[in-house]
């Protein structure tokens, strides 16, 4: 899942933020807006007010409630976001493939932290930022609340970085947080681990049929995750390494493997999955409850602190 760059769901409904070509050949104008119907390329395929379709790059989209919010309300610094970033972060750590054992020479340094905005900056009309790029390069922030709410949804993004091996940033909050880890852990882990593979790989298939072949270091991560879904399902926690099966997903990110091995061996792994599933020891559903009191003990204190 690339978390740099979320990823919009058919339905989203989007404002243009640039001009584009619309399916009748006249240009569609900046600030019109519709509806996403699915991916195209390297961006989004939308359905105009008028019916007519367009093709436009993730940023060349926003959400048309951020986009009105953002004409309505005050604006904001925009350097707020890599402010919370720098003062607040609680927690940061390494993800990707130098968090699995997959790096290469090649390989980026992915950071993802937590920040925690302090209480007062919730009373204003302006709220703090979800989420912030940057600032440095392949880094990417969640702010606290934000991140405890797709964290129970038992996002594989957000799990990876609480159970990240090459932790950058902890702070007492921060280990209050991982302290919390079990909370966040569910049996949700075999919809949107399995789920969202096999959505992807219905992409993959898709861009086989137009390309010739996949973009294989996307399906190594896909297999990959797959692995650590059945791990967490069977074991109970989160195990990034890639252990024993490091070798083999290297040769598939290197073109190695036939695609009719990768998808055996994705099909192989979603059985294993569903199997783990009827004897996992998660419960049913995280522990919202105690994620929640810890949260409004966080925003008290913050606001105890403040002047």
């Amino acid at each position: 899942m690339n978390t740099a760059s979320p990823q919009l769901p058919p339905g989203t409904q989007v404002v243009l933020r640039a001009t584009a070509p619309g399916s009748d050949g006249r240009t569609v104008q900046r600030g019109a807006t519709g509806h996403v119907v699915g991916p195209e390329g390297d961006g989004y395929r939308v359905r105009l007010a008028d019916g007519r379709e367009t093709v436009a790059a993730r940023p060349d989209l926003t959400l048309r409630r951020a986009f009105q919010t953002a004409l309505a309300l005050p604006g904001q610094d925009p350097d707020a976001g890599h402010a919370l970033v720098r003062d607040h972060t609680i927690y940061a750590a390494v993800v990707g493939s130098r968090a699995f054992g997959l790096a290469t020479d090649a390989s980026d340094t992915d950071l993802r932290g937590v920040y925690a905005a302090p209480a007062p900056a919730f009373w204003g009309l302006v709220k703090p930022p979800q989420h912030v790029d940057g600032p440095a390069p392949e880094q990417f922030s969640w702010e606290l609340d934000r991140f405890c709410e797709l964290a129970l949804k038992a996002n594989p993004n957000l799990l990876e970085v609480l159970w990240s091996p090459l932790p950058v940033i902890r702070t007492a909050l921060g280990d209050e947080l991982l302290a919390l880890r079990p909370a966040f852990l569910s049996q949700l882990v075999h919809q949107t681990f399995s789920g969202y593979v096999l959505s992807q790989f219905k992409l993959i298939e898709k861009d086989l049929r137009q390309r010739g072949e996949p973009k294989w270091k996307h399906v190594m991560h896909l297999l990959r995750l797959l692995r650590e879904g059945r791990d967490l399902l069977e074991h109970g926690e989160v195990r990034l390494d890639a252990g024993a099966d490091r070798d083999r997903l290297l040769a598939v990110r290197r073109g190695e493997v036939s695609w009719d091995e990768a998808d055996r061996w994705r099909l192989s792994l979603h059985a294993s999955i569903d199997s783990a599933l009827t004897r996992t020891p998660l419960p049913a559903v995280p522990d919202a409850a105690r994620v929640d009191d810890w949260l409004r003990s966080v925003r008290a204190r913050s606001a105890a602190e403040s002047p």
